[in-house]
């Protein structure tokens, strides 16, 4: 009994769709675009052989042209959440910071949180505004820039 290749291209199309459907993360769905351009490919007699090539170089092409604008659009919509949103953003000081006494503390959003600079030597005084450089564990990295104003 032989296999129509019509049937395996569209059943491999329909299981990377259904990966696709199940995960949403543009994983499968540019094989499934060369499952697709082979299973077209059968209609036009082409043979097994250029089926096949079909399939990868549909497949890659999709993948590098794209899979870059793709995840740039899916990138727009995420939001930043929790210690993400917090980078760029100002924050008040309100214990004073020196890296080398192993103190200071800001105030950002109503929660309060361990802070250092990048700097060792540099502190920075109670009631000054800084900037979230980055957060290392359950601290954040700051610095004080001139002519900086708290936000709302």
């Amino acid at each position: 009994m032989e296999l129509n290749p019509a049937v395996l291209w569209l059943g491999l199309l329909v299981i990377l769709l259904a990966i696709e459907a199940a995960t949403l993360g543009l994983t499968t769905i540019w094989f499934a675009g060369g499952a697709l351009a082979a299973f077209l490919a059968v209609f036009f007699h082409a043979p097994l052989p250029v089926q096949i090539g079909l399939f990868f170089a549909v497949s890659l092409v999709l993948l590098i042209f794209t899979r870059p604008m793709a995840v740039r659009f899916m990138d727009q919509k995420t939001e930043k959440t929790n210690v993400d949103s917090l980078l760029g953003k100002k924050a008040l000081v309100t214990e004073k910071i020196e890296n080398l006494k192993g103190t200071g503390r800001v105030k950002i959003k109503g929660v309060d949180w361990t802070a250092r600079t990048r700097e060792d030597g540099k502190t920075i005084a109670p009631d000054t505004v800084v900037t979230v450089l980055e957060v290392q564990g359950v601290k954040l990295i700051v610095d004080c820039f001139i002519d900086e104003k708290m936000e709302g």
